[in-house]
């Protein structure tokens, strides 16, 4: 009998434990998650800061015996160290695990800034369920609250505390709001929105220091009302910017972007550049040892390289294939999804494939200002292979089934450059005879 051990409780390893339990009935699984929280998701988590949910509603799997009744060993602890030679991983409860079969599918962790001050209490990440915790004690309406990091993460943060009633400044070192999302005119028209609605924004700047402001701010004033401790009640906080700005808040979010959660496999023979290198079967350099989510660095087909790409999709996909592969039945991944669809304040933008462009390619640029729209399309010979949009919702699934199907365009991408707008006709034509990618249906989810 087969030992399947599978590390991080996000939704890439909950998919892969299913999907194990329905191909291999018989074998042992054991899920080893590092948070007290039953496995939830994290893309929940603003919802619950909106209020549209609770914590149960962030719950991948909502039956409190769900685990059990699969036969799934849930383990509540952290990997400090896998042996790939001895086939053995370390916990930090003091826990020894052998195995036959391993997953890495640890997920990411929020890159923390060396800014002095971040260890003061107002300071948080927002990431975790404990996190969401404190900033719903702290982000009431009209507080002061100063986002650090306006990427994708911090954009969807930015939805969630706008809706709460805070007064809101957001800090971002690039210089245009999701800069790795969006270009510079797709990034000025959603900072330019953002300002329309209220948010300050700074792009271009850095926090250079936090602490402690001499009068007690909101957060002193709700202490008792909120019950925190006294020490957490001090005072306001005091925010240094490098443009030589200094700003009050009641509440600090560090949103500066994430990285594979790696740290633990130093040393352990499995080879990692950005995530653990996979081959399009998801498993590593170590025959047996698997990795799928956003811990995994996988091929792409559409740039030709091998990206971590950290969306749900992805997660979900390469836990199917690599729980596949681990009980036998050869499957290999198709490609990693490269898209972005973020609201921010109500305006949708979007980012597929290879939205920079690629060296000796061809570009379609629309951009209405006034109407609050733009659109960028990226060619390389007669294939879309990446486009960007603001304020454009008629045809987002089919941008992205004419990037991810890599689809031929022949005559049609000449009149794509003249005409972005025709973008519909050019995937009826084209797509539906090269059968590359059948599902272009228009969706805003992630």
């Amino acid at each position: 009998m087969t030992h399947h051990l599978i590390l991080g409780a996000g939704p890439a390893g909950v998919i892969a434990a299913e999907t194990l339990r329905k191909h291999s009935p018989a074998d042992t699984i054991t899920l080893v998650g590092d948070e007290p929280e039953t496995p939830y998701s994290r893309m929940a988590i603003p919802y619950l800061l909106i209020g549209n949910i609770d914590e149960q509603g962030t719950y991948l799997r909502k039956k409190p015996q769900h685990f059990d009744e699969l036969r799934i060993q849930h383990i509540k602890a952290k990997v400090t160290r896998v042996d790939a030679a001895g086939k053995t991983v370390q916990l930090d409860n003091g826990q020894s695990l052998a195995f036959d079969k391993l997953l890495i599918a640890t997920g990411s962790h929020p890159v923390r800034p060396p800014i002095e001050g971040m260890d003061l209490p107002g300071v948080h990440p927002c990431w975790t369920l404990e996190d969401a915790r404190a900033i719903q004690a702290l982000a009431k309406p009209g507080a002061r609250v100063l986002q650090m990091g306006a990427g994708f993460i911090g954009c969807i943060i930015m939805e969630a505390l706008a809706a709460r009633g805070v007064k809101l400044s957001v800090v971002e070192m690039g210089d245009r709001m999701v800069p790795r999302m969006m270009g510079p005119v797709a990034g000025g028209m959603i900072r330019d929105w953002c300002e329309a609605k209220g948010v300050q924004v700074f792009t271009g700047t850095k926090v250079e220091a936090i602490g402690r402001a001499s009068e007690p701010g909101l957060l002193g004033k709700l202490a008792s009302a909120v019950g925190l401790s006294s020490g957490q009640a001090e005072g306001a906080l005091q925010v240094r910017l490098s443009n030589g700005q200094t700003l009050e808040a009641d509440l600090v979010i560090s949103a500066t972007g994430v990285r594979p959660a790696i740290g633990f496999l130093k040393d352990s023979g499995i080879t990692c550049l950005q995530g653990v290198l996979t081959d399009e079967c998801l498993q590593t350099n170590v025959p047996g040892i698997f990795a799928a989510g956003d811990c995994a660095e996988a091929f792409d087909l559409v740039s030709g390289k091998t990206m971590v790409s950290a969306i749900q999709p992805n997660a979900a996909e390469q836990a199917r294939v690599a729980a596949l592969n681990m009980v036998g039945q050869k499957t290999s991944l198709k490609g990693v999804t490269q898209i972005n669809v973020l609201d921010t304040l109500g305006l949708i933008s979007t980012s597929f494939g290879n939205w920079e462009g690629m060296p000796g390619g061809q570009s379609a640029v629309l951009t209405d200002l006034a109407a609050g729209k733009h659109l960028s399309l990226k060619f390389q010979d007669d294939v879309m292979v990446g486009c960007n949009s603001v304020g454009w919702t008629e045809h987002v699934g089919v941008m992205r089934g004419l990037v991810e199907g890599q689809v031929r365009l022949g005559a049609w991408k000449d009149r794509l450059i003249q005409d972005p707008t025709k973008l519909m006709d050019a995937y009826l034509e084209c797509a539906q005879g090269q059968s590359h990618w059948s599902g272009a249906a228009d969706t805003r989810r992630r």
